[in-house]
């Protein structure tokens, strides 16, 4: 049986003539410990397929199933590193993550907690900001905050939508470390959402693309070949990691081209000219 399963998943928004039909015909199996990345254009849908796998959303018609049961809520057995920060403002750096380890870890000590914070926050290099307000941080430190209280929960599935965007290149480089060495230590299930293909390809076990929308829907998948721990440098000799690249781009390029040409949608504007004004 699949760890998640998304089966003939559609999810509209609005109602009547102002139906947008954003996802259709979604159907997705990820297995236990699996690593999975989507790949996808902006617009495609990608954070509503998120927040549908949550339980932020329901889906208009069918089922999204987690460990063989319905996803009707939010569950700290799922953690999010979303694509914002969606951190409190009015608690430092510690207070955030301690927030999160507290409802995941009800019966542990003061120390317990403590310590877990500490541990997380060593992680992504933010000891010295432990007790600065989000507000004294910078747009990437937020982010790294984010990174440590979803982690910080011990997720059963880790999910992420675009986490490491708004990152700079060494930032980002050493979370995907990270996380990767977090993942590789149980296995613990992971999706990754993300417009970047070399991240996905040094991350997961496969990649899928989710088709441009609206009616957005899940393309065919390409499974990373390579074994792991990856090297960054060594990955661009390997020309497994060229061939499954370049297909992957050519796929994207495709579709782009495709949505391209069946956009025929015409706009008439006003006759309007501007107004003299006379002194």
């Amino acid at each position: 049986m699949a760890y998640l399963e998304l089966n003939n998943i559609n999810k509209t928004y609005g109602e009547g003539n102002n139906a947008t039909e954003v996802l259709t015909d979604i159907n997705l199996n990820i297995k236990e410990g699996e690593f999975v990345a989507i790949v996808g254009f902006t617009g495609s849908g990608k954070t509503t397929l998120v927040n549908l796998i949550n339980g932020l959303l329901k889906p208009t018609s069918g089922e999204v199933l987690f460990k063989g049961n319905p996803v009707v809520d939010t569950s700290h057995e799922r953690g999010v590193i979303f694509q914002n920060y969606s951190l409190l403002p009015w608690l430092t750096v510690g207070q955030n993550i301690s927030m999160a380890v507290k409802e995941a870890f009800p019966k542990s000590s003061k120390t317990e907690i403590n310590e877990r914070v500490a541990e997380y926050v060593e992680m992504v290099s933010l000891t010295p900001a432990i007790n600065k307000r989000p507000k004294e941080l910078s747009g990437g430190m937020r982010q790294r905050v984010a990174v440590a209280r979803a982690l910080a929960m011990n997720p059963e599935m880790i999910i992420m939508d675009e986490p490491l965007g708004a990152l700079d290149a060494l930032t980002r480089g050493n979370l995907q470390d990270e996380i990767l060495n977090i993942w590789s230590k149980d296995k613990r299930t992971a999706l990754l959402i993300t417009n970047d293909v070399d991240e996905g390809i040094y991350m997961a076990d496969r990649i899928i693309p989710l088709r441009p929308g609206p009616k957005a829907t899940l393309g065919p998948e390409f499974k990373i070949n390579i074994d792991r721990p990856r090297n960054k440098t060594a990955l661009n000799d390997n020309p497994e990691y060229k061939k499954t690249r370049n297909a992957i781009i050519e796929y994207l390029m495709d579709i782009g081209e495709e949505r391209k040409t069946k956009s025929t949608e015409t706009y008439i504007l006003p006759d309007i000219s501007p107004k003299s004004f006379v002194a």
